[in-house]
């Protein structure tokens, strides 16, 4: 999935961003709510994790922005102000969740996991399609009997694919899930993950089709 991380300490945003990258997420990072506008016209983004206190504006009023223009992608903010009445305010105003600074990285990826359930842009826990049995949570993926281990991108890549079977997914399109602005991708990076991800699907009445001169699709049969 994409993030988008707006945070103006150079420090804590870098060792954030690189957590949520080891999950196999793409993160933009974002030094002010400028910068994050600019990510929001060039990109879809999954999740947004928002300070408050940015050198150009208060992320409140970005959270409000937001949520006025209709615009639903899940928020949580990231906040050192502790008392109850801010930490209900910004939920007042449509944040998703909220977590306190300083934070535990674990505490901050579950609060992740558990926004996207709710808001139904992940995956239930277990997902069975076309003689496959996907489990997000520990990689795995089983046919029949066999279980096959995925890699980051590998389960990133089969999430996108099995959330809208039969759907065509173009290049950029998987790009801009898969890859953060910060790497540099080519189409054969894109070719490469869809040719190891239809190995694991081999024995399942699963695949991969290509849509010639559009994209990808996961369909069966």
């Amino acid at each position: 999935m994409r993030f988008l991380l707006v945070e103006d300490n150079a420090d804590l945003a870098h060792s954030v961003a690189d957590r949520l990258r080891l999950d196999g997420h793409a993160v933009d990072s974002a030094g002010s709510l400028a910068e994050a506008r600019d990510c929001l016209a060039a990109a879809p983004y999954d999740l947004i994790l928002l300070d408050i206190s940015l050198p150009d504006g208060d992320g409140r009023d970005f959270l409000k922005a937001e949520r006025r223009l209709g615009r639903d992608t899940p928020i949580i903010v990231m906040t050192a102000r502790i008392e109850v009445s801010d930490r209900i305010d910004v939920l007042d105003l449509g944040a998703d969740d909220y977590v306190t600074k300083p934070f535990d990285f674990a505490e901050l990826e579950a609060r992740c996991r558990a926004v996207l359930r709710r808001r139904g842009t992940a995956l239930q826990t277990v997902q069975h399609y076309a003689g496959l049995t996907f489990n997000p949570l520990n990689a795995t993926l089983s046919v029949g009997a066999e279980l096959r281990e995925l890699r980051n991108r590998e389960l990133r890549l089969l999430e996108i694919l099995l959330a809208a079977p039969e759907r065509i997914f173009s290049k950029d399109q998987i790009c801009d899930r898969l890859f953060s602005y910060a790497e540099s991708v080519t189409d054969n990076a894109i070719e490469v993950y869809i040719g190891r991800l239809r190995k694991k699907l081999e024995g399942s009445d699963a695949r991969i089709e290509t849509v010639r001169g559009i994209g990808y699709r996961l369909t069966s049969g």
